[in-house]
């Protein structure tokens, strides 16, 4: 069962509304160690001097930033515990926006939003007043000795609240050193086939449909090693082919997910057809 990572109070304009944080994602990363190939003992990380070769005790280092090649600032902790934003239990709701509004690449972490105790009504009126006007709250929040930007959303039968980069931290696409070439226009009948290959394509999404398959080999190949059986190597991955003939491409992938969209639907009727018919009762005698 999750924990409450942190606890304070939603601050809706004089309204307070006392809460626990819980992570709303568990990463299911699969995690190595390192060993030494022939005897298998773990791998210890140290801290070496880069000048003396020697390791050096913890407490003998100090945080630098470099401006320029091998030149640093250094920094006491106590200067950066000056600048640490105020400490505080609130999450302070600064504005109420349309969700399509927000761009999800500004989206970094979920959480869910739990009401503290004796704060049910207070959270469910929030949480109502926010379904029915459809807004999402843009806050701030201190967590663990860093302020965040949040955005505050209803889930369901909770608020979820998801931190967000700020706005210097997104890459504008227009850095990018390669981008579309603007001249090299698509035709009409062209876009169209595009069309007719997402809509072929087009279905509600289900979460639980996906699953993490490189996740899923390497735990079965684990297994399997951790049961002495001999683990074949893979092929070597093969390169894209180019299509010299986009609308000829796009027409035969519209064909491809018409076919396969057909299967299922002609294995349903084959499996109703072989289903025996009810027996019907024999009449009641009179």
């Amino acid at each position: 069962m999750p924990r409450a990572i942190w606890s304070g109070a939603i601050s809706f304009g004089l309204v307070n509304v006392p809460v626990k944080l819980y992570s709303a994602v568990s990463r299911k990363t699969v995690r190595f160690n390192q060993l030494e190939k022939d005897t298998g003992a773990r791998i210890q990380q140290k801290r070496v001097s880069s000048q003396s070769g020697e390791e050096v005790p913890y407490e003998q280092i100090v945080k630098g930033y470099e401006i320029l090649k091998d030149q640093y600032v250094v920094i006491d902790p106590s200067e950066l515990e000056a600048l640490d934003p105020k400490k505080t239990r609130t999450i302070d709701i600064q504005e109420f926006v349309d969700q399509d509004q927000i761009d999800p690449i500004f989206y970094d972490h979920p959480y869910y939003l739990a009401p503290d105790r004796g704060s049910d009504k207070p959270y469910n009126l929030l949480l109502a007043a926010m379904e029915e006007t459809g807004k999402v709250a843009i806050a701030r929040v201190v967590i663990r000795q860093k302020e965040s930007l949040t955005a505050i959303r209803p889930a369901g039968e909770v608020l979820a609240m998801t931190t967000m980069l700020f706005a210097d931290e997104v890459v504008s696409p227009e850095t990018l050193d390669e981008r579309p070439d603007t001249s090299a226009d698509v035709s009409d009948k062209e876009v169209a086939a595009a069309r007719q290959l997402i809509d072929s394509l087009a279905a509600d999404f289900d979460p639980t449909r996906y699953r993490d398959e490189y996740r899923d080999a390497v735990l079965s190949m684990i297994e399997r090693k951790a049961e002495g059986k001999e683990i074949a190597t893979a092929p070597d991955a093969e390169e894209p082919v180019e299509v010299p003939d986009l609308m000829a491409a796009l027409e035969a992938s519209v064909a491809a997910a018409k076919s396969s969209a057909k299967k299922p639907a002609a294995k349903k009727k084959a499996a109703a057809k072989k289903k025996p018919a009810a027996k019907k009762k024999p009449a009641a005698k009179k």
